[in-house]
């Protein structure tokens, strides 16, 4: 496949960000009149775009672009280019801290959470419940993939340093007992929170408030950030580590601070979702064929396609609504979309040895 120039290839996907959002806007479970939502104020459409379909469009571009970006860092940093954002074990992590949640009863269990604000004085007081008793699972999740990541990290140390094999084998290991507890924690939940449960660690895509939006893209804005910064660093370590030491990198020092962005993007993502797999896995491959390795171009085309990939799921999911009668998690689309993907991509790579 010829690769496109920068300029051209990101004009592609700036427009082809652009068409998903309008595509989905107007569609949906059902197709919208645009132009009567934006002209006109006071009518039902007006409200179904700004209060339903752009908050929840918003929330798939962020997780999409969260994916993408991670999956491109990760298969640069581990060497392996079938790895993915879900082999960490945050993935794992997140989904149990979001199953006790959902398990405990989530209403009752930021009540709960929310005591100690008592404590707190004026302002600053409603500011913390609001938080707590509004989100409990995705504070818990975060809580619960923040733990996994500490956990694998410290695994993967060897002597002082942090060996990729050891945290790719450390967070599969991880993954396994992460679904084990969640297994226990099913069988021990009412049946009423059963469809809940599943629907969540299957992936799907709520409606989010404004507020929950505005810190998902301020946390993943800070590890966009981190991750974009060591870009030139990222190319080196793809070389190996004894080459990138060669050509001035701190090899150790740099993949700590990226495990750690990488992981704190993906809980970020995996909270407020549940379990959306392959994104990270199939956007970084045709984006390789397309524009090359080069992780300065390749992490921000990421994050582009990534959003992209992930609306146009959402979109498909939700216009099945009316001939399955309920929408299938955007997770389970995803899945059979990027499953043949991997396989196609083992085959690609046993062919080629």
């Amino acid at each position: 496949m010829k690769r496109q120039t920068t300029p051209l290839a990101f004009l592609v996907l700036l427009l082809g960000l652009a068409l998903s959002t309008l595509i989905a806007a107007a569609l949906g479970e059902s197709s919208l009149d645009l132009v009567d939502a934006l002209t006109r104020p006071e009518s039902q459409a007006h409200a179904i775009l700004f209060e339903l379909r752009l908050p929840k469009i918003a929330l798939a571009a962020l997780v999409g672009a969260a994916l993408g970006i991670a999956g491109a860092a990760l298969q640069a940093l581990l060497k392996n280019p079938l790895a993915d954002p879900f082999i960490l074990g945050v993935s794992g992590g997140a989904a149990f801290g979001a199953t006790l949640s959902l398990a405990l009863g989530a209403t009752a269990l930021g009540l709960t959470l929310s005591q100690p604000c008592q404590r707190l004085p004026g302002r600053l007081e409603g500011l913390c419940a609001a938080v707590l008793q509004g989100s409990p699972t995705t504070l818990l999740a975060l809580l619960f993939a923040l733990l996994s990541t500490a956990v694998v990290y410290g695994a993967a140390r060897h002597r002082g340093r942090m060996s990729p094999l050891r945290a790719l084998l450390a967070g599969v290991v991880f993954n396994a007992l992460a679904s084990a507890a969640i297994t226990f924690v099913k069988v021990l939940s009412p049946p009423d929170r059963l469809g809940e449960l599943t629907s969540w660690l299957t992936g799907s895509l709520g409606y989010p408030q404004p507020g929950a939006l505005l810190a998902l893209a301020l946390f993943e804005g800070i590890a966009f950030a981190i991750i974009g910064w060591h870009a030139h660093g990222l190319n080196l370590l793809a070389l190996g580590d004894r080459s990138a030491g060669l050509l001035g990198l701190d090899v150790e020092r740099a993949r700590c601070i990226l495990f750690v962005a990488l992981s704190l993007l993906v809980a970020a993502a995996v909270s407020v979702s549940g379990m959306i797999g392959f994104v990270g896995l199939i956007v970084p491959h045709l984006l390789r064929l397309w524009m090359g390795a080069d992780q300065k171009r390749l992490l921000p085309a990421s994050a582009l396609l990534g959003a992209s990939f992930l609306i146009l799921a959402d979109l498909a999911a939700r216009r099945l609504l009316p001939m399955l009668g309920t929408a299938p998690p955007v997770g389970a689309l995803t899945a059979l979309i990027g499953a043949p993907f991997f396989l196609g991509l083992l085959k690609r790579g046993h062919e080629e040895d």
